[in-house]
């Protein structure tokens, strides 16, 4: 009798052992604040892990923006559509490869899945935009912050659907080059006009910074008085200021294609930033301070906390950021 006793003891010891499955009854990331993308240039799935669980968030390239802004998409009500949200817990420690893999290793095991059936995936932006290296007052944008929440999610698990008012996802970095704005070199400091365009400009291989239609009253051939430099603001009409890059792998930036009346098909322009209009006093300000050498007049062009802007998304150039200097001969 004692033998039959100790055999179902030991059996009973057997069933209690940690076979490895994971007994989920919510799903729980609060401690994992950032998120992954399987490739960063598509962000098209997107995850956080655990040891034995992950979390996905599947959407189509283009569905996470780096402006500032909030966008709403539509968890697919099937769970198989093109925003999906999926659980799964693992028998064994999850990794990067289970998630991303073309071919996933064949363990750890899934355990259990939920889908996502119901409900929207808010994704709120931020810039994320650190003083520059010069210490001039001036901003460059290095990446977005992106907040991401579930709202009224209806997860259909195998114990039957559970829906949550709000379930926080966690934030995803994504990370953007900050605006170059290193001039070619030039021992002159010299900005450049255009002939066929009222355009002054200063530029390298893959940008120019330019001032169109400026008001010709900043460029008279006459000696500024110490810290009386001339004044102007942008306007609708008037010294707008525009930032263009050139999109990699389709041509360098020329005075050329700069001062072209007609945009040349090449280098490809990829994004363009506008200058905010001016205010009095404050932001927006163009100014000139002109000196004589010999014949020559200097006018030199200083862009006073000029603002850049794209779409909701903004940097400052800084307080008083140096284009260059135009130079006219004098006139009899």
């Amino acid at each position: 009798m004692k033998k039959y006793a100790a055999l179902l003891l030991f059996a009973l010891f057997l069933n209690g052992c940690d076979d490895g499955d994971l007994t989920v009854d919510e799903i729980d990331f609060a401690d994992i604040e950032t998120s992954q993308a399987c490739d960063p240039t598509t962000n098209a799935l997107i995850y956080k892990l655990k040891p034995q669980e992950a979390l996905l968030l599947q959407m189509p390239e283009g569905a996470i923006i780096n402006d500032n802004g909030t966008k709403i998409y539509t968890i697919d009500s099937k769970g198989t559509g093109a925003y999906r949200v999926v659980y799964r817990a693992y028998d064994g420690t999850v990794a990067q490869e289970n998630i991303c893999g073309t071919i996933p290793p064949s363990i750890p095991k899934v355990t259990e899945e939920w889908n996502g059936i119901d409900g929207i995936i808010e994704i709120t932006t931020k810039q994320i935009d650190p003083a520059n290296s010069n210490n001039d007052g001036g901003t460059r944008i290095t990446g977005y912050e992106h907040t991401i929440v579930f709202r009224n999610i209806t997860f259909a698990k195998p114990a039957g659907n559970q829906t949550e008012a709000e379930f926080i996802f966690g934030t995803y970095n994504t990370n953007v080059t900050p605006a170059d704005l290193t001039f070619k070199t030039n021992p002159n400091g010299s900005a450049y006009e255009c002939d066929e365009v009222a355009r002054v400009y200063n530029y390298n291989n893959t940008f120019y910074l330019s001032i169109d239609d400026i008001d010709p009253a900043l460029f008279v051939n006459d000696i500024t008085p110490s810290n009386q430099p001339r004044t102007s603001l942008i306007t609708e009409t008037q010294n707008k200021v525009f930032y263009k890059t050139a999109k990699e792998g389709t041509g360098s930036i020329t005075p050329v294609f700069i001062c072209a009346k007609l945009q040349p098909s090449a280098p490809v322009i990829e994004e363009t930033w506008t200058g905010e209009l001016g205010k009095p006093n404050e932001s927006g300000i163009i100014e000139v301070t002109t000196t004589k050498t010999g014949q020559v007049f200097e006018h030199t062009i200083v862009l006073k906390n000029v603002i850049l802007k794209k779409g909701n998304s903004s940097f400052k150039l800084g307080s008083s950021f140096v284009l260059g200097k135009i130079t006219r001969p004098a006139t009899n």
